[in-house]
């Protein structure tokens, strides 16, 4: 039997605010646990949460940057839990009025265009954190330590329709709302501090069927690759135990990347058995038209709108462009390189991003906006490539002396130092063309006798002769003048 698998994801982002959602206890991370707390955080009696509407800004931002419906009217509601973690004994979150409705998210798989529909988008607070590991008893069992510095941190859960047919659309998907979110500046984005989190529900049906099979929701995976991981493995394990006659339990499941599984953590609860109600304590949240269209006014140029500008006016193919704008950063460094280059440059600029520098950073472990390769250094690599200075292949030599801060990290005094300037006075060409020819007599006949790779090895030999630095254009024109 063909099997299809159906996946909708719910992305937990951290607000990238100075203080709580409900309280004024700092966000920052990395103070000793339960430092960051007040009696609001920690749910003592006679206190009340104060809405924190630089949340509510974000939490427009985004809608309006997903063209969703942004409500002018949400209510918070309680959704009932019993972690050690959650000390109120219940989450204060948006159910059935979230700020957020609707919405699309375009992304590439590939070479094709996807694009997503959204449900919803809802403003919540975040629990605590279980600490597991360093944590003993005075008698040496394992004990667990809870730090509630993370309760109450402000978080926009964006739920998606169950439209994601593979783990690859899926963390397509994933990696183009963290590029959203963080070239917005709703959130930073931090995977490893987990303020970029994903829970993936999978199910998985006959081919054809139309009825949803019964879903798991993996939790918490805040890797891409994990991600891509867990979506693959869940989803094989389900179609095995249904071809075994079994059947899928509904449940939550964490997944072991060390082992590469997904394992049983929790049966999975539905709405109804979180018993939510309104937040008695919390108003209905308001937000005006004005309000609204103020936001809309000051949202910087977004990804899709960037693309097709790149596409339009640079010329650059949709997959170049969607490149160019993976992140906030990577456009950024090809808009600096662009305006100091020229727009004719855009294509070699856009093949320099995506070949040698990625592969840099890859290989360095750094990200664009740690490149210590400037975008003045680099418009200048790609002009002296442009006005002959400097093969292709020479000008990879320059970039690694950039990358490495060579001769003040200056282009043409990299050039200078290493010898890389290139041949390209006609008659000294035409100099080194004429030895070749007279030394490779065997080569000459056999181009002449229609053997065309002879021209390549003519080629190759004036390129020896002048240890590389002729240029190549230059080399194929006088040869083929002397040829014929």
């Amino acid at each position: 039997m063909k099997w299809e698998i159906v996946i909708g994801l719910e992305t937990h982002v951290q607000l990238s605010t100075a203080s709580k959602i409900f309280s004024g206890s700092s966000t920052a991370v990395g103070a000793a646990p339960n430092t960051l707390t007040c009696a609001n955080d920690l749910a003592l009696p006679g206190t009340l949460p104060v809405m924190n509407r630089a949340a509510v800004h974000k939490a427009i931002q985004f809608g309006l940057a997903i063209n969703a419906k942004v409500a002018e009217f949400s209510q918070f509601e309680r959704k009932h839990y019993f972690y050690p973690d959650l000390p109120k004994n219940y989450q204060t979150s948006q159910l059935a009025h979230p700020i957020v409705s609707g919405g699309q998210i375009s992304f590439m798989v590939g070479d094709e265009l996807k694009t997503l529909n959204l449900t919803r988008a809802h403003l919540e607070e975040d629990a605590g954190k279980s600490l597991h590991e360093n944590y003993h008893f005075e008698d040496g069992r394992p004990a667990t330590g809870i730090d509630l510095n993370r309760t109450g941190t402000p978080l926009l859960e964006i739920v998606t329709e169950p439209d994601l047919r593979s783990a690859a659309e899926a963390v397509a998907y994933a990696r183009a709302l963290h590029s959203l979110v963080v070239w917005l500046g709703v959130c930073d984005g931090n995977l490893q501090e987990g303020n970029f989190r994903c829970d993936a529900n999978v199910s998985v049906r006959p081919m054809g069927q139309k009825e949803l099979g019964t879903r798991t929701e993996i939790k918490n995976v805040n890797s891409f690759r994990f991600l891509e991981r867990a979506i693959a493995y869940e989803a094989q394990r389900q179609i095995e135990v249904l071809e075994d006659g079994g059947k899928i339990v509904q449940e939550t499941l964490l997944y072991d990347d060390v082992n590469d599984e997904t394992r049983s953590m929790r049966s999975k609860e539905d709405a109804q058995d979180y018993r939510y109600f309104p937040c008695p304590d919390l108003p209905p949240l308001i937000v005006s038209k004005e309000w609204i269209e103020e936001v809309r006014a000051a949202l910087p140029e977004l990804p899709a709108a960037c693309r097709q500008r790149y596409e339009s006016e640079l010329g650059l193919s949709a997959y170049d462009a969607a490149q160019m704008t993976v992140n906030r950063e990577t456009a950024d460094y090809f808009e600096a390189v662009l305006a100091e280059a020229g727009q004719k440059q855009a294509k070699t600029i856009a093949n320099w991003i995506m070949g040698d520098v990625n592969a840099t950073l890859n290989s360095s472990g750094l990200e664009m906006a740690e490149i210590p390769v400037t975008p003045t250094a680099l418009a200048k690599l790609v002009t002296r490539i442009s006005d002959g200075t400097i093969s292709h292949k020479a000008a990879r030599d320059v970039f690694q002396a950039l990358w490495a801060g060579e001769h003040e990290a200056d282009v043409d005094k990299i050039i200078e130092a290493k010898g890389l300037k290139q041949i390209s006075d006609s008659g000294a060409i035409e100099a080194l063309v004429d030895t070749v020819l007279a030394a490779n007599a065997d080569i000459v006949e056999e181009y002449r006798s229609g053997k065309d790779k002879a021209f390549n090895s003519l080629v190759g030999r004036v390129m020896r002769e002048a240890k590389g630095k002729a240029n190549p254009a230059q080399v194929n024109e006088i040869l083929k003048q002397k040829l014929s």
